[in-house]
């Protein structure tokens, strides 16, 4: 298990596996129809992170681990870009969506009377 971490395997292992997912991923995005960008950029992310620790493991200089730790906040940026962006829609009520308020049947009487 030694070797395993000191060469970096390990880590080779887990990106293996975080390509699977990608594939995966993309394949259910395709059939369900969401987008695949801001789930490859958290992916991305996640792998440039990885890259680093593999790097820090096998004793690559700081400029190549520091080098893979920027690719992983910049993966994470865009990530959080696309959350911003499709959040700052999905969120926000207009006077014509229904909710919660005193004229809804939530604050009726009746319904409080049942509690």
């Amino acid at each position: 298990m030694d070797a395993l971490f000191a060469s970096g395997r390990i880590v080779d292992a887990i990106l293996a596996l975080v390509a699977a997912e990608a594939l995966l991923l993309a394949w259910l995005a395709r059939r369900r129809g969401v987008a695949l960008p801001a789930l490859l950029a958290n992916l991305v992310s996640g792998a440039a992170l990885m890259l680093a620790l593999r790097a820090a493991l096998v004793g690559a200089g700081w400029p190549v681990v520091a080098g893979w730790m920027l690719a992983g906040l910049l993966a994470h940026l865009t990530d959080l870009g696309f959350r911003f962006r499709s959040g700052a829609t999905a969120h926000r009520r207009t006077p014509l969506q229904p909710g919660t308020t005193p004229q809804s049947a939530a604050f009726s009487a009746s319904t409080l009377e049942n509690l």
